[in-house]
């Protein structure tokens, strides 16, 4: 997951993740997506030229994104005079901590950032 974060990728979008690499992406702060059921790049014509907007995350971040919160993923094709395309995905923050971390951009801002709010606070 640090390749892709290094990259500039900032979510990732793909049928089915394994619980490690899922966990590995939100410890980066990237945002892990999955295409609905019945959905696949294939079967939306995607073939990795594309980019992508993704729609309200900071919203379903506030309602929940531990309830299988979907958002709108507006594709935009390179080339095409058309305007951009979209589909639903679902967010894959499965706990509340997971959703902190994402909030902080990964685990080692979260921490760091606890650690300098705890070392500010007043010593009795």
């Amino acid at each position: 997951a640090k390749g892709p974060k290094l990259l500039g990728v900032r979510a990732v979008v793909a049928e089915s993740f394994e619980r490690i690499h899922r966990s590995n992406l939100i410890g980066m702060g990237l945002l892990p997506l999955q295409f609905l059921d019945g959905q696949s790049a294939e079967t939306l014509g995607l073939t990795g030229t594309e980019t992508y907007d993704i729609e309200d995350v900071a919203a379903a971040l506030r309602n929940d994104a531990t309830r299988a919160t979907e958002l709108t993923v507006r594709v935009h094709r390179p080339g095409t005079a058309a305007g951009p395309d979209s589909f639903q995905a679902k967010v894959r923050l499965d706990t509340p901590q997971e959703v902190r971390y994402y909030e902080n951009g990964g685990i080692l801002p979260f921490v760091l950032r606890r650690l300098l709010t705890t070392s500010s606070s007043p010593q009795p």
